[in-house]
């Protein structure tokens, strides 16, 4: 099909593919991709003005070995270059070299002994993405770039691990630098990172050094366990340091020479944001979510109020009691168990929880079969949930008013009331539920109400944000929407709204499946081997079916 994009196959010992990747690569137009099965291939490549993807089949092991050579593993210039899935060695030389080129290395192992690992010099873009960078002479050299370097471990590095340059300006993010025998970053010759998130441990000098008038931005960084001083600044210098952690350092921990001038902004009380994710990348999430602007808009402000809170607590200021225990009210399928999820990953990132942990929870699973049972079972899922979140999902049929016979279920609220008084700080428990069960719920016991800060109101998606949201979900599926079925899909969405058992997203989902059905008896009928593009699309048609019309 036109616009299709060609993907070669490299395997050694399978009939039809190229035998290796360079035999892919001299037959490879502009924009291919270049799959390659499991194997050790050894090989030197070298591209020039070339965009290309090489990744490795999916569950295959693939080695790219350069040791031996007198060149870089991989070389690469003028050009676009994403490698995923590769483990790349090198022995006497660089691994990955790249000048001018948009380089993406994703989920790769790259490793060289006595050069550095991977060389990126005068890209305009880069990434470099879960990977593991060792045993090299450097991990990363950036030198008159700028990129990002995110959720990486670079490791067993005999020199130092990272090194930013002539005024290379990349995000460091969510990395781990550790056992390296200089420094964990070296920041040199006008660059200004930013360094956020991030771990460096086990190094032979400093943890991160700054020299020749560089200002880099370093938060939430943890330094420990390295022979010299955490951070030091060179005379001239500039930047921030915030929010940082030191332990078992060199002294001093923080050493700032004649010259520099540096912010220093001791917030000793956030910490870095570990399994959670930074905390602005994880609101970033909160708005890419469809719809809920009154959603988004409370949680921001819960958010704020914890951060100033913190803030004033690290400074010897008085704050207020502040309860994380929330009730989400609305429809089915409003996305409250997604935001749930994600505000206990904010309470880690801002240091409020220890766990960030979510357990999704209904009366089943608080409520015993005879008198005393279900208080033993309260307390067990309660205590499983501390550090992190309790999700109780239409938490109003544990009250009397629901009508779903006995008082266990009341009995689980009288439980949940006292735990949460005797837990107050260790737990954010939220319920959920249709909004008039809500407020019966939270008269079920008198001193419940006082235990929930706020109430947030989960409206119904619309019919073009139902659309947005099948829309998405189909191309998590590896599908494709025709844009002509937009209108009959919006007429069913308008059609169903007002319905009393309208699940908004998981109205979506069923119509996603029911469209794949429908693709899929239309396929049948072809009687012939669909092509790739005609399995990919669902059509207009596809979309009528599934709504009736």
């Amino acid at each position: 099909m036109p616009g299709s994009i060609r993907v070669l196959t490299v395997a050694a010992d399978r009939p039809g593919a190229y035998p290796t990747i360079g035999s892919a690569l001299l037959e490879a137009p502009d924009g291919a991709v270049v799959a390659i099965a499991a194997g050790t291939y050894a090989e030197t490549l070298e591209l020039s003005g070339r965009s290309i993807t090489l990744q490795a089949e999916a569950g295959a092991t693939v080695v790219l070995d350069g040791a031996g050579a007198e060149c870089p593993t991989l070389r690469a210039v003028d050009g676009e270059l994403t490698l995923r899935g590769l483990d790349l060695r090198a022995g006497d030389n660089l691994a990955i070299s790249v000048d001018r080129t948009v380089l993406t290395v994703e989920q790769c192992s790259v490793r060289s002994q006595t050069r550095p690992a991977i060389s990126v010099h005068a890209c305009t873009a880069f990434t470099v993405d879960r990977c593991r960078i060792g045993g090299a002479e450097t991990g990363i050299v950036v030198e008159g770039a700028s990129g990002r370097i995110l959720d990486t471990t670079v490791t067993g590095i005999s020199g130092d691990g990272i090194v930013v340059a002539l005024g290379s300006d990349p995000l460091i993010r969510g990395c781990t630098i550790t056992s390296c025998g200089g420094r964990g970053i070296y920041v040199y010759q006008y660059s200004r990172p930013e360094i956020t998130d991030t771990e460096v441990a086990q190094t032979g000098t400093e943890g991160i050094g700054v020299a020749h008038a560089s200002t880099p931005t370093i938060r939430r960084v943890s330094v420990h366990d390295t022979r010299g001083p955490a951070i030091t600044f060179a005379p001239g210098c500039g930047g921030t340091v915030e929010g940082c952690r030191t332990d078992n350092t060199g002294q001093p921990a923080l050493a700032i020479a004649d010259g520099a001038t540096v912010e220093v902004i001791e917030r000793a009380s956030v910490r870095p944001a570990e399994a959670g994710g930074p905390l602005d990348e994880l609101l970033g999430d909160l708005d890419e979510m469809v719809g809920l602007p009154g959603v988004k808009a409370e949680v921001r402000a819960l958010v704020d109020e914890i951060q100033v809170n913190e803030w004033r607590r690290a400074a010897g200021l008085s704050i207020g009691g502040v309860s994380h225990h929330l009730i989400f009210a609305g429809a089915p399928g409003t996305g409250k168990t997604t935001v749930a999820r994600l505000y206990g990953k904010l309470l880690k990132a801002l240091g409020v929880l220890p766990q960030g942990s979510f357990t999704e929870v209904s009366r089943r699973d608080l409520v015993g079969q005879y008198i005393g049972h279900t208080a033993e079972k309260t307390a067990q899922v309660f205590e499983k949930s501390l550090g992190g979140v309790l999700f109780i999902d239409e938490a109003y049929t544990l009250s009397r008013s629901a009508g779903t016979g006995g008082d266990f279920g009341q009995e689980a609220i009288d439980a949940l009331v006292k735990l949460m008084e005797d837990h107050r700080d260790e737990i954010a428990i939220i319920v959920a539920g249709y909004t008039a069960e809500m407020e019966d719920f939270l008269a079920a016991n008198p001193g419940l109400a006082s235990r929930f800060s706020k109430t947030i109101e989960f409206e119904n998606y619309s019919a073009e944000e139902l659309l947005l949201i099948t829309d998405r979900m189909v191309a998590g599926g590896d599908y494709q929407l025709d844009p002509a079925a937009g209108p009959p899909l919006t007429a069913y969405f308008d059609r169903i709204a007002h319905g009393a058992n309208f699940g908004n997203a998981r109205e979506a989902r069923r119509l996603v499946e029911a469209m794949r059905k429908a693709q899929s008896q239309r396929l049948r009928r072809l009687g012939r081997l669909p092509t790739t593009e005609e399995l990919r699309s669902l059509h207009h048609t596809d979309a009528q079916t599934a709504a009736g019309g």
